[in-house]
This record gives C-alpha cells, sequence and structure tokens, in this order.
C-alpha cells in the first residue's frame, strides 16, 4: 500500500508540475460554464436545477478525459521511464492502478471546481440537493470509465495522439449506443433483444439515470465494471510488453 500511495502521489505531482494540468482545468470549467449558460439557455429555464450543467459532461469528457490520459502510459514508454517503473518494488497491476487513480483523482480536483455553478444555483433557488449529489457522483463515475479505455490505448501505442484518437473513438461509440436514432438504426437490422443488450452498454443511458437522482446499483456496477476491466486489460497489456 505504501508504494502505491508513492506512486499515486508521483503521478498526481506530475500533473501540476506541467502546463497541460492548468490548460486542462481551465478549459474544462469555460466548457462547463459556456455550454452551461450560453449553449444550455440556463436563465432561460427558470429553474433552480443543473441539468443542463450535467448534461453536456459525456460529451465534454469525449475529448477532455483522452485528453487527460493519452499519456500515462504512452510517455513513460517513449521517455524509457517504463523499464525504471517496472524496476521499482511494486506489481504490474499496482502501477497500472496508481498511475489511474492519480488521473482520476485529478479529474475530480476539476470537477470540484465546479463548485461556483452550485452557489449560483443555490443562490437563485431551492435546488434537489440530493440531485445535485447523485448527478456529480454519476458525472465521476463516467470520468472514470473514460478515463479506464484511454489507459488501455495509451498502454496499446507509444504515440499520444493515436492513443487519443482511438480512445475517442471508443468513447464515442459508447455515448452513441445510448441514442434513439442510433438503436433506431439498429433495430432495422438486429433483433430487439439484441438492440437492447448493446444499448445497455451506453454511457450516456446510465449517466442519465443517475442524472435523474436515482442511484441504482446497476448503473453502479456498469461504470465500476468498466473500469475494473479497462485496468484488467491495461495491466495485461503491459505485461505483455514487458515479456517481449
Amino acid at each position: 500500500m505504501t508504494q502505491v500511495k508513492a506512486l499515486i502521489k508521483r503521478e498526481l505531482m506530475a500533473y501540476f508540475y506541467s502546463p497541460v494540468a492548468y490548460v486542462f482545468i481551465v478549459i474544462f470549467l469555460l466548457s462547463t460554464v459556456g455550454t452551461t449558460f450560453f449553449i444550455g439557455n440556463f436563465f432561460e429555464t427558470d429553474q433552480a436545477s443543473l441539468e443542463t450543467f450535467f448534461v453536456f459532461h459525456p460529451w465534454l469528457f469525449l475529448f477532455l478525459i483522452p485528453a487527460v490520459g493519452m499519456g500515462l502510459w504512452s510517455e513513460e514508454r517513449n521517455s524509457g521511464t517504463i523499464e525504471l517503473l517496472f524496476t521499482l518494488p511494486v506489481t504490474m497491476i499496482q502501477a497500472v492502478i496508481s498511475k489511474f487513480l492519480a488521473g482520476w483523482f485529478f479529474i475530480g480536483i476539476a470537477l470540484v471546481l465546479t463548485f461556483p455553478i452550485v452557489l449560483t444555483v443555490w443562490y437563485l433557488g431551492d435546488p434537489d440537493n440530493g440531485m445535485i449529489f447523485t448527478s456529480y457522483l454519476g458525472s465521476f463515475l463516467m470520468a472514470g470509465a473514460y478515463l479506464s479505455i484511454t489507459c488501455v490505448t495509451s498502454a496499446l501505442s507509444r504515440n499520444q495522439v493515436i492513443s487519443f484518437i482511438l480512445s475517442v473513438i471508443i468513447c464515442f461509440i459508447m455515448v452513441l449506443l445510448g441514442w434513439g436514432v442510433f438503436t433506431n438504426i439498429l433495430s432495422q437490422a438486429l433483433p430487439v433483444w439484441l438492440v437492447d443488450i448493446i444499448s445497455s452498454f451506453s454511457f450516456s443511458s446510465h449517466f442519465i439515470s443517475i442524472n435523474r437522482g436515482i442511484v441504482d446499483s446497476r448503473d453502479l456496477i456498469f461504470f465500476l465494471s468498466i473500469i475494473v476491466g479497462g485496468l484488467l486489460i491495461n495491466a495485461v497489456i503491459l505485461d505483455s510488453k514487458k515479456a517481449v
């Protein structure tokens, strides 16, 4: 556990030693403000609700999360420091978990920094605080799922740009799976039961469910399964490359 904590601290500090962290946070905050108050027409809804704030998160994360995670393993392999990492007294899965948790915690910091929007809603009316809490929880879990996929693509390629593109494509597909237009297209070629199964893997569907203030165990299990599965695949890929 001590080694894991040390690795998490090392990775987290690496974010803030680089201007990338600050650029990400600024872009994320500006994006959330822009989509909430301008594209989402927050004031025109005349409701003390953060629905317009959270509804854009699957699309904002689609580009911002891969930008955070694309260099987690690609940069290590390019710089040659991955060999040094493997010489440390940590297992492969500990190294994978440490890097993921550091990135996830960093994203969590960015989410916490959006608290002025919550203060704005509190000032304007009497929002459902339980729904706000569950929406933040859903957003954090969804961000973790995005990041776990990016960890896999980062382990697959030395090129950060390739990792970014692959993770955006995969996450984009995972978001589209829950869209009515997409499911209607699938239903024309596939049985309804199969379309339902495919749709159940949608990020947006599970996020919207939590966003309504209902914390269903199926939604929690879905996001946690994606995270755990992604980390296991990440470890297997790195272990295979280490053996080569």
